[in-house]
This record gives C-alpha cells, sequence and structure tokens, in this order.
C-alpha cells in the first residue's frame, strides 16, 4: 500500500509541475485573469479548489508541531495547491518506518 500511495502522490506531484510550467510559458496567468474571472465555473472551481487547501492544511496543522512549520506549509499549499500537497504527502510517507503501516500516515 505505502509503495502504491508513493507512485500515485509523486506522479500527481510530477504531472501538476510539468502542467503548471507548461501552462505558464504558454499564457501568463495575469493575462488570462479577466476571461476566467468572467466564466462562472471558473470561478466556482476556483473556490472548491481553495477550500479543498484549506481542508488539507488542517491535516497538516494536526500533523505538525511548530507554528512556523505549519506557516510554511499553509504559504506552500496555498501557493502551489496539489503540488505541494502531493509533496507533503510524498515527505510523509517516506518519514514512515518499514514496518509502519500506511494508515500511520494520519496520525501524529
Amino acid at each position: 500500500m505505502k509503495t502504491a500511495l508513493k507512485i500515485l502522490f509523486a506522479g500527481i506531484f510530477l504531472w501538476m509541475t510539468v502542467l503548471t510550467i507548461r501552462t505558464s510559458l504558454a499564457v501568463s496567468l495575469w493575462d488570462a485573469w479577466d476571461s476566467y474571472a468572467a466564466n462562472p465555473w471558473a470561478v466556482a472551481t476556483l473556490y472548491d479548489a481553495y477550500f479543498g487547501f484549506i481542508t488539507f492544511f488542517i491535516w497538516v496543522a494536526y500533523k505538525e508541531s511548530s507554528l512556523w512549520s505549519r506557516i510554511v506549509w499553509l504559504v506552500l499549499i496555498l501557493g502551489l495547491g496539489n503540488i505541494a500537497m502531493s509533496l507533503y504527502v510524498l515527505i510523509q510517507l517516506f518519514r514512515l518506518k518499514p514496518h509502519e503501516p500506511a494508515e500511520a500516515l494520519l496520525r501524529r
């Protein structure tokens, strides 16, 4: 199970990183903002994504003990979205001891 999760989150991390770079090179976010903001579905999707980011951050805040670490991860999650989230899960997976099950990922 841990190996499958590592492959899944590594794939998400790589896919989102490449997609973000490729898209940024093709069209600037700031140049596309007016047409994006005019589309109600785009705005709804953006709210949905950020509410998901905040939900994920609640788990990160539970897992992380230092305020500094929580602040850094909040900024990364809000700025990079699923890139930061998949990186966080990968770090947590690689921190698990070989004998620990994947469920241990959810605990402090």
